[in-house]
């Protein structure tokens, strides 16, 4: 069928007909997540997203290139210009060197997005990796008359650049509210304005993560290794940027400055947002101290879930709402979501036990039209698996001998929901799945073991703790402990 995929840009705050810049090929970049903690719910949202932005471009013959990085430095605390990096805390509190916490935060996320059918990027850059990119850009930003060094610091000049181009054209934000409503801050007297920020930063004594340049001993600022690495490896144009929708200000806005300062043009044509996973309303974050991790979810190990909820079901659920809509949580939608996505398999199954008779009694034909156009308008998943629900009650009624379906028809249903339910949606039967119900009975059984040790510590019951420590090694685990509590994993 004829591409007609409508996509929601942000920067223009309407829907438009996706248009590629090199025809058959699309690039694609995704902000990943900052790397200092267990993946949670919140990060669930944009995987999910952008793993159906990117199976269904390909669905429709588009050959793409991924790219969603890893943060592994420059991300500050509340997102300032001053302060400790994200990184680097949870490296003291944990007495590890900040690159242990990096690696043990990858594997985490990279683990659990495998669990959610997360098919994996092209490319999976981290910000450390790129330091030469990110001080090259700089370069080209400073020559451009965009940014100044302040005592070994370099800050994008944001009233420079608004003198040329319209900051705050991806928030909706005029630079007058802005300056009517920043303060000056204590520490941030280097400035020469409230609005300024880093994108370059002079380490402080105590600072860990640091390289050399030019300027200073120090490291970049958090909002430029996107351009950096976005440049990099999908060019000074390309198609999709996606992400958060807090991610809108400051990050992607300054990631719009800097490229328009050292490219001269707009980078990205269309910029993608997905909503928040929400509790009680309230943003869920780590930052928030509401976030559920998700082997929290997977086992069930929290006071706010009502049972473990697999995998599968974690995806379906965020599925079930358009990507640009808010998502509360609740256990009452997820037990929904189970239900609803073991609808929908069954019927899958029954649809391979169905034989072709004769002519078709009802009307299946024009079903496919109705699921792409879903797709079509935005990627509203929702809407598509409604359809796929008005599906369900034909199967089952022809399953049932109420109504009869020709060979064709037969045919072409069955092509649609292993394209739909499989290849676009990602779910996968129960037993495609890693066995999750035995995956989550094995994680709660050594949790358990876990915290049985943590309450002989407290009890000073040296010698309980000792040997479950001990016994679990010998079976081949890696026991940490943490300041939140122990953190483990299996040697392979």
């Amino acid at each position: 069928m004829e591409n007609q995929l409508q996509i929601y840009n942000t920067l223009s705050r309407k829907k438009e007909v996706f248009k590629p810049i090199n025809e058959g090929k699309v690039g694609l970049y995704v902000c990943g997540p900052t790397v200092y903690g267990k993946a949670h719910l919140g990060h669930a949202r944009p995987a999910v997203t952008f793993d159906l932005l990117f199976r269904y471009l390909q669905h429709l013959g588009y050959k793409v290139r991924y790219v969603r990085n890893i943060t592994d430095v420059g991300h500050l605390q509340n997102d300032a210009d001053e302060g400790e990096d994200k990184i680097a805390k949870k490296a003291r509190l944990d007495e590890l060197e900040p690159m242990e916490v990096v690696q043990i935060y990858t594997n985490d996320y990279h683990k659990n997005m495998q669990k959610l059918n997360i098919l994996p990027p092209s490319i999976e850059p981290r910000a450390t990796g790129h330091i030469l990119e990110q001080i090259e850009v700089i370069e080209k930003i400073l020559k451009a008359g965009y940014a100044y060094e302040s005592k070994g610091s370099i800050y994008f000049d944001v009233e420079k650049y608004s003198q040329d181009y319209p900051y705050g054209e991806l928030s909706g934000r005029k630079i007058e509210d802005l300056q009517a409503n920043t303060r000056e801050l204590d520490g941030q007297d280097e400035k020469h304005s409230p609005l300024d920020f880093a994108i370059w930063k002079k380490a402080a004594p105590e600072h860990i993560m640091r390289w050399k340049s030019k300027w200073s001993d120090g490291f970049p600022g958090w909002h430029l290794e996107c351009t950096a690495m976005g440049s990099k490896y999908l060019g000074e144009r390309f198609d999709i940027h996606g992400g958060g929708m807090d991610l809108t200000f400051p990050h992607h806005e300054a990631e719009i400055a800097q490229a328009k300062a050292a490219f001269g043009h707009q980078a990205v044509n269309y910029w993608m947002h997905n909503n928040m996973v929400t509790l009680n309303g309230q943003k869920m974050g780590k930052s928030l101290g509401n976030a559920i991790s998700l082997d929290e979810f997977f086992d069930g190990n929290h006071e706010l879930l009502e049972q473990a909820y697999s995998p599968m079901t974690i995806r379906f659920f965020m599925l079930t709402a358009q990507y640009r809509s808010t998502l509360d949580f609740s256990n009452e939608a997820l037990q929904a979501s189970e239900k609803g996505m073991e609808r929908l398999l069954k019927a899958v199954e029954t649809l391979e036990t169905i034989k072709a008779k004769g002519q078709s009694s009802i009307q299946v034909t024009d079903l496919s039209d109705k699921c792409y156009a879903a797709m079509n308008d935005d990627l509203n998943s929702p809407v598509a698996i409604a359809h796929l629900f008005d599906g369900v009650k034909i199967i089952n009624s022809i399953a049932d001998g109420k109504e009869t379906i020709s060979e064709a028809d037969l045919t072409g249903l069955k092509k649609l929901y292993s394209i739909f339910v499989f290849d676009l949606f990602g779910l996968q039967k129960q037993e495609d799945s890693g066995s999750v119900d035995n995956n989550s009975a094995f994680e709660g059984a050594v949790n358990l073991l876990l915290q049985l040790r943590m309450e002989a510590k407290v009890n000073k019951d040296w010698g309980t703790a000792d040997k479950i420590r001990d016994e679990l090694a010998k079976l081949g685990f890696d026991i940490k402990d943490t300041k939140d509590g122990f953190d483990w994993e299996l040697k392979k």
